[in-house]
C-alpha cells in the first residue's frame, strides 16, 4: 500500500481575484493553500481594471456587508476610513428619494451605517490585506479554461497564460468570475443537465462623471439620491456620492427610451430632468474631472445552480457568477462578503474535499443570493419589457406591501429601520412583516411627507457657488 502524505495540507483555486474570491480567499486560507487565478494584471494602487467595467460608477456597502466585511476581515473597515471612505449613517447622511415618489425624512440613529468610497480604493484595499496572506499566492494574466473531472467529482482547472497550458489540481475550485462566468458551458461539458436560469432586464442604462467637490463640502456633505420610478416608463434616477480625495461620484441612470449618455452638455441637463432637479442644480456649477464613463450590463440574471438534481464535489460557484443584480440597488458587495461567511460556516464543520462539501456550499451561498434577487427583481419586473414572463401574483402583492412599506418609513423611523434591517440584508424579507412594521402602518404616527428634498440650508450654501 503506498505511502500518504497526510500532512500536506488541501489545495483550492478560486477563479478571479473579484471581492467575491478575494473574500473566499481569506476563508479558504485557513484550511488550504489557496492559489488565485486572475486573467487581468492587477493594479498596485486605487486604481481601475480592464475586469471591473462597473468600478467606474456609483458604489456603496450596506450595513449587512460591513457586518459581513469586519467579520472575515476584522479591523478591515476602520482601515478604509483612515484611507478616506466614510462610515455614513444611512439616513441621517442621505437625501433620497424613494421609487413611490415620497422623500424620506433623514433620522439618526438607525442603528444603519454603509461603507462609502470609491470602487478601485475598495478593491485596492481588499487585494492588499487578502494577498498579504503567505497562504494565498495568486496568478495574474492567466485564463480559465475548464474543469478537471466528471460529473462526480472536479479535482482541478486548466489554465494558460500566453501560449502555455497546465492543469492545477485542486481538491475545491471556487468559481467567483463574475458576470462572464463559464461555469454552465463547464458543468454541460462533464455531463450534468443545463443550470436554470432566469434574467430581468428593465434595461437600464448608466452614465458617470465625477466632479470636485465644492471645498465646503468635503467630509460631511450627504449622498443625495433621487430613485426611478418603475411605474413611470422610462424610470430614470440618479446619485450624488461624495468619496474621498474631495471628490463627487455623480451617476444616473435611465430604462429603455430614457437612457443618458456620454455627451457632456447632456450631462447636467438629464440630471435637472429627474422627478427632481436636485441633483442637477447642485453639479451645475461644479467641476467635471474627466470623460463620461457608461455601461449597459445592468440585468439581473440568476443561475439557480442550488436546484440541479445532481452535483460534482470538488466545485461551487459564488457572489456574480451565480446571480448579478442591477447596480442601482447595491448589493453586490454586501452578497459578496455574507456568501464567503457561507462558504466559512461550511468548512467550519466538514472538510474541504468530503463527499457533500460542495453541494452544501452552493446550496448555503444561494441564502443571501436570493434576498438580494427578490428585492432586485421586486422592482425591475416591472419595467416594461423587462421579463418574457410577467411578474406572478406574489410579485405584484409583494410590491404593492413594499410600497406602502416604503411609505411608512419615509416619516416614521421605527418603521424605516424594519426597513433597513431588509433593505442591508441584515435581516430577511419577514422582518417587513414584523410588528414594528405592521403597528407604524396601521396606527401611526405619520409625519406629513415632505415636499421637498431634506438638504438643509447650510448644505445648499455649502454645495453651490
Amino acid at each position: 500500500m503506498p505511502d500518504v502524505d497526510i500532512s500536506r495540507r488541501p489545495a483550492a483555486v478560486v477563479i478571479g481575484a473579484s471581492a467575491t474570491g478575494l473574500f473566499a480567499a481569506s476563508v479558504l486560507a485557513d484550511v488550504a493553500d489557496v492559489t488565485i487565478i486572475e486573467r487581468d494584471a492587477l493594479p498596485d494602487g486605487p486604481h481601475g481594471r480592464k475586469g471591473v467595467p462597473q468600478a467606474r460608477h456609483a458604489h456603496l456597502v450596506w450595513s449587512g456587508g460591513v457586518e459581513a466585511f469586519e467579520e472575515l476581515l476584522p479591523g478591515f473597515v476602520d482601515d478604509i476610513v483612515t484611507r478616506g471612505a466614510r462610515l455614513v449613517d444611512i439616513m441621517g447622511d442621505m437625501v433620497s428619494r424613494a421609487p413611490s415618489m415620497v422623500w424620506f425624512r433623514r433620522f439618526e440613529g438607525t442603528r444603519h451605517r454603509n461603507l462609502v468610497c470609491s470602487r478601485n480604493l475598495l478593491d485596492h484595499a481588499l487585494r492588499e490585506r487578502v494577498l498579504s496572506d503567505s497562504r494565498i499566492t495568486v496568478q495574474e494574466e492567466t485564463v480559465a479554461g475548464g474543469l478537471v473531472g466528471d460529473a462526480m467529482r472536479v479535482s482541478g482547472l486548466r489554465v494558460q497564460r500566453g501560449t502555455v497550458e497546465r492543469t492545477l489540481s485542486a481538491d475545491l475550485v471556487i468559481d467567483a468570475s463574475g458576470r462572464g462566468s463559464h461555469a454552465p458551458k463547464w458543468l454541460e461539458r462533464l455531463g450534468l443537465p443545463r443550470v436554470p436560469e432566469r434574467q430581468v432586464d428593465a434595461g437600464v442604462a448608466y452614465a458617470t462623471r465625477i466632479y470636485q467637490a465644492p471645498s465646503a463640502t468635503v467630509g460631511n456633505f450627504p449622498l443625495v439620491n433621487v430613485q426611478a420610478v418603475p411605474a413611470k416608463a422610462p424610470g430614470q434616477g440618479g446619485i450624488i456620492l461624495p468619496v474621498e480625495d474631495g471628490r463627487w461620484i455623480v451617476t444616473l441612470s435611465g430604462t429603455r427610451g430614457g437612457e443618458p449618455t456620454n455627451e457632456p452638455d447632456a450631462f447636467t441637463d438629464f440630471a435637472l430632468g429627474l422627478g427632481d432637479p436636485i441633483i442637477g442644480e447642485l453639479i451645475r456649477g461644479a467641476k467635471p474631472l474627466g470623460e463620461i464613463a457608461t455601461t449597459r450590463s445592468t440585468a439581473n440574471r440568476r443561475r439557480y445552480y442550488e436546484r440541479m438534481t445532481a452535483w460534482p464535489d470538488g466545485f461551487a460557484v459564488l457572489g456574480d457568477a451565480v446571480a448579478g443584480y442591477n447596480p442601482v440597488y447595491g448589493h453586490g458587495l454586501t452578497v459578496a462578503a455574507q456568501s464567503a461567511i457561507a462558504l466559512r460556516d461550511v468548512l467550519d464543520s466538514r472538510s474541504i474535499s468530503a463527499a457533500g462539501t460542495a453541494r452544501r456550499i452552493q446550496r448555503a451561498a444561494a441564502r443571501p443570493v436570493a434576498g438580494a434577487w427578490d428585492l432586485a427583481v421586486g422592482q425591475d419586473a416591472f419595467y416594461p419589457g423587462a421579463s418574457d414572463t410577467p411578474p406572478t401574483s406574489v410579485e405584484r402583492f409583494l410590491a404593492r406591501y413594499v410600497d406602502r412599506a416604503v411609505d411608512t418609513g419615509a416619516r416614521n423611523p421605527q418603521a424605516l429601520n424594519a426597513l433597513l434591517d431588509v433593505m442591508s440584508l441584515s435581516k430577511p424579507a419577514t422582518r417587513l412583516f414584523s410588528p414594528a412594521m405592521l403597528i407604524a402602518m396601521l396606527l401611526g404616527p405619520k409625519k406629513p411627507h415632505l415636499e421637498r428634498p431634506p438638504l438643509s440650508d447650510a448644505e445648499w450654501k455649502s454645495a453651490l457657488p
